[in-house]
């Protein structure tokens, strides 16, 4: 078996995990072709993200990102210029419909450390909200915007979320990170895809 054969799309997605969102120093970030960094006084509109994916989804795996807000004009998108997973399934899917630069990294205490990465620790805190989720993910393929949308909802709960950024790690940046929410999604149903082309 080729474990880097991947489904085709739309990828239909069921899992959890937590989200951090923060404002972070825009210099060195950057947006793809055609669109800019969302600021707010010099500082971009950054997420530090880990998903589980579980069955159904067709792929089940780890996952740990960097999400930047980016827009064209009035339109909002979320950039991925740091990504890590467990699958090279996903890694090669990813790479290959959307442009989503994926590597291969380690994950242990059930998701919640991307070795050599980052790590996280969390409190929940009580109540939960369920809320349609739908957005649009921008990326650059040969100096062309490639834009994937995605829809579907989730259940989400306000959280404390820890992070520990390996300082030797891909992802230290986001030590500067400044949190501005975090919450816990206890699951999510997404449709990834297809990319428009």
């Amino acid at each position: 078996m080729d474990l880097s054969s991947f489904p085709s799309e739309p990828w239909d997605l069921h899992g959890h995990g937590l989200v951090t969102v923060g404002l972070l120093p825009a210099a060195g970030l950057t947006a793809p072709p055609g669109t800019r960094l969302v600021t707010l006084r010099g500082r971009a509109v950054v997420g530090a993200v880990l998903l589980r994916y579980t069955a159904p989804s067709p792929l089940t795996y780890h996952e740990i990102m960097a999400a930047v807000v980016v827009r064209r004009g009035l339109r909002f998108f979320v950039h991925i210029p740091d990504i890590w997973v467990d699958s090279p399934a996903s890694r090669a899917g990813g790479r290959s419909l959307w442009a989503i630069p994926k590597e291969l990294a380690e994950f242990e205490d059930q998701g919640l450390t991307a070795v050599g990465i980052a790590a996280a620790s969390l409190r929940r805190i009580r109540g939960t909200l369920k809320a349609p989720a739908r957005f649009r993910v921008a990326q650059e393929r040969d100096e062309r915007t490639l834009v994937t949308p995605v829809r579907g909802a989730a259940s989400v709960s306000p959280a404390r979320v820890t992070w520990t950024f390996d300082t030797d790690g891909p992802l230290a940046h986001l030590r500067h990170l400044r949190p501005l929410a975090h919450v816990v999604i206890r699951r999510f149903h997404l449709v990834f895809g297809p990319a428009e082309r």
